[in-house]
């Protein structure tokens, strides 16, 4: 079970992914401004996600940043929105500290950050904020990161990253119930590295805390299919299944009606939860 506060979900949850950016990789410029954001969360939630995560810079290979104003802008107003009419739990996919705590004033109740509270100020925030923080993997920067990345023992490092941040969560008075784990698939990644890494998931997942798995449409699906991103979605759900059989605590994705039923299926064949 994962909990938000007052309210317990239960696992697998679907995470649904809510960007305002314009340059996304599967669905950049779609869901910008206000009323277009709304009508994509009213959706989402009525497909069953659990959660609705928004963010507001594109963490794509080659995204250019953006200041913390801009992505402010972006995504304060979506979640405002979002908190004044459902009460599923909104999770706020950043990495900047700013915008960690005026996310959560404004209603979100998860951060997700694939730089794993590294930003300066961002482990503070977090202990300080007293929400869930999901942490990620990346290797490199997002503009970089794919990049020739390198590995000895991918699966060895990535864990050995992530547990070095859980001590450091701990060491900052974020105990371990608050945090999930992200092996970052197509993080500063080849194919083989995220293959590697999906095979382990169940190594993640006997760290005892909850494993969130994000692979929707992404180019380790295209690469071994040899689809464009508009092609991906059966790809999509054989890894939620796969995902869901390791163990996975959440999966995130853009296609939440058809992922739910997914997931559903391989929890109630996995797990006996029906």
């Amino acid at each position: 079970m994962l909990k938000f506060g007052s309210l317990t979900l239960p696992t697998p949850a679907v995470m649904g992914i809510l960007n305002v950016t314009p340059d996304s990789f599967s669905d950049g410029g779609r869901f910008i401004g206000r009323e277009a954001a709304l009508r994509r969360v009213r959706e989402m939630i009525t497909e069953g996600a659990a959660i609705i995560d928004v963010g507001g810079e594109s963490t794509r290979p080659g995204a250019r940043a953006v200041s913390v104003d801009e992505e402010l802008a972006r995504v304060i107003p979506v979640i405002e929105a979002v908190r004044s009419e459902s009460d599923n739990p909104v999770s706020i996919d950043t990495s900047k500290p700013e915008v960690m705590r005026e996310a959560v004033a404004a209603g979100a109740s998860l951060i997700n950050d694939v730089r794993a509270l590294r930003e300066p100020g961002a482990l503070e925030a977090a202990a300080a904020l007293g929400v869930p923080v999901c942490l990620m993997h990346m290797r490199g920067e997002p503009r970089t990161m794919q990049q020739h990345p390198h590995y000895d023992d991918v699966v060895g490092e990535v864990l050995a990253f992530l547990e070095a941040r859980v001590a450091a969560c701990e060491a900052a008075g974020i105990p371990r119930s608050r945090l999930i784990l992200d092996p970052g698939f197509g993080f500063g990644k080849t194919l083989e590295h995220n293959l590697a890494l999906f095979r382990a998931l169940p190594r993640f997942v006997a760290t005892g805390l909850p494993v969130l798995v994000g692979v929707s449409r992404k180019s380790m699906i295209g690469q071994v299919l040899g689809v464009p991103v508009t092609e991906r979605l059966a790809g999509s759900l054989a890894l939620a299944t796969l995902a869901v059989g390791f163990g996975a605590a959440i999966v995130r994705s853009h296609d939440v009606r058809e992922t739910v039923h997914a997931v559903r299926m391989a929890a109630v064949v996995s797990n006996g939860e029906e």
